[in-house]
């Protein structure tokens, strides 16, 4: 009897022997990183400057893919069904995807808050308001004073009925009492491109994309969505110093995994992107896209999802918002 259980002792240790080694192997192959948005807008641009250093670290290539469509919906779900082995990552807009989490209930085929588990809250974005130069408008004053004299003359893009420049626009036309119309893309890349053509007039875009075309006069800048000024467009106004209290809209972004990823590939994950986001040059790269980098736990970064999801609910019941 006692032989029996030293052999099933030995038998427990040397299984659990075998998982930490393979835990602490992790990874021994490339590790995907699905970025749910077109190349171009801000959660590609933070993915792929990421993907670098922690590729670097881990010892193995973070490879991206770009798998867009439904405002993020396509790439989150393909991320939520992956296995939970930290094989499959997605590089979360998590403001879109908590929006989507309240606007799109009905049709989601995931669940934000119960199919991942949060690693960590990487970076944070402001986004500007920008129109075409051809809008007879330099101030926010003045263009809303032009949307008034031409009702529904004056067209929005966004990335989507979920995204956070469609939110943006819709507390602006409720707010001012103005009509705009709103013309989805599949992402902020696709949204710029328009609105460079002027084949739409006005967009709330993250300071990574429209930033060079900012700096290059094809767009036009009339505020920024943040409590303070941007440091990369420093001339240009605040909402709240142009007496508009309470817009202040800024993307969110992180990385998540399949919920069920063994705790300690999720601590190794979250490690590794601390360390790379501390990194003098990617926090530079960064902050030159607009984007400002974040530090968290994986708690921290659960409770920053559940955070997300409240507020971005009060806002779409305060402009009632409803899928086109």
């Amino acid at each position: 009897m006692r032989s029996f259980i030293q052999a099933v002792a030995l038998a427990v240790a040397l299984g659990s022997g075998l998982c930490a080694s393979a835990q602490e192997a992790y990874p021994v192959r490339p590790v995907r990183m699905v970025v749910p948005f077109p190349p171009g807008g801000a959660a590609d641009i933070i993915g792929r400057i990421l993907a670098q250093g922690v590729g670097d670290e881990l010892g193995q290539p973070l490879v991206v893919e770009n798998r867009a469509g439904a405002s993020g919906n396509i790439g989150a779900e393909a991320v939520a069904r992956s296995p939970s082995d930290g094989y499959t990552v997605l590089m979360a807009a998590l403001t879109s995807h908590a929006i989507n989490h309240t606007l799109e209930r009905r049709s989601l085929r995931y669940d934000l808050e119960r199919d991942f588990t949060p690693v960590a809250i990487v970076a944070t974005v402001p986004y500007v308001l920008v129109v075409h130069p051809s809008v007879p408008a330099h101030s926010l004053q003045e263009l809303i004073g032009n949307a008034r004299a031409n009702p529904l003359r004056i067209t929005y893009g966004s990335s989507g009925a979920g995204a956070p420049q469609r939110l943006a626009a819709e507390m602006l036309k409720r707010r001012a009492g103005i009509d705009l119309l709103h013309v989805p893309f599949k992402g902020s890349g696709e949204v710029i491109a328009n609105l460079v053509a002027g084949h739409v007039l006005l967009a709330f875009e993250s300071v990574p994309a429209a930033l060079p075309h900012i700096q290059a006069g094809r767009l036009r800048p009339l505020a920024v969505t943040t409590a303070q000024r941007v440091r990369l467009l420093p001339d240009v106004p605040t909402m709240d110093e142009l007496d508009w209290r309470s817009f202040d809209v800024t993307s969110t972004f992180g990385v998540l995994v399949p919920a069920g990823t063994p705790r300690a590939i999720i601590e190794r994950l979250n490690a590794t992107l601390a360390k790379v986001v501390q990194r003098t040059d990617v926090k530079e790269r960064l902050l030159q896209q607009g984007a400002y980098t974040s530090s968290t736990t994986p708690d921290e970064a659960a409770q920053r999802v559940r955070t997300e999801v409240a507020m971005w609910a009060r806002v779409i019941a305060e402009v009632d918002l409803k899928i086109d």
